[in-house]
């Protein structure tokens, strides 16, 4: 009796304090929530698609926005064309990016020509 109740008060104090104890572990101070994620993401890319100029290399663009979400090259009039997608803004709460969520941009031999919203790129046909 006497050891059971030397646990008790032992064990008490002990589970009083760690009951509602929350461990929370950061890379580096880097928040690694999918959603967060997703939204910090996309504001990231507004602010950096915000500073773009017509004319830039696709290798500094790709430098400094990264991997693209989605990405496209084609051949019109003997040019090559390549468009990068990147998630600026989240229209559907299913955590999957789509095009119609994302800033596109176009380049025409290596050259930015023109952004605008993902959604509405249309390939250049000449038809």
């Amino acid at each position: 009796m006497k050891k059971s109740l030397l646990v008790l008060l032992v064990a008490l104090p002990l589970a009083a304090t760690l009951s509602g104890c929350v461990i929370s572990v950061k890379d580096g101070g880097v928040d690694h929530s999918f959603m967060g994620d997703s939204e910090d993401r996309a504001y990231e890319n507004r602010k950096k698609i915000a500073k773009v100029q017509l004319g830039s290399s696709f290798a500094d663009m790709q430098e400094k926005l990264g991997v693209a979400d989605f990405s496209q090259t084609y051949t019109h009039n003997e040019k090559t064309v390549r468009v990068l997608f990147y998630r600026t803004q989240r229209k559907h709460k299913d955590g999957l990016t789509t095009k119609d969520e994302c800033t596109y941009l176009e380049f025409i031999d290596g050259e930015l020509s023109q952004t605008g919203n993902g959604g509405e790129y249309s390939q250049i046909t000449g038809k």
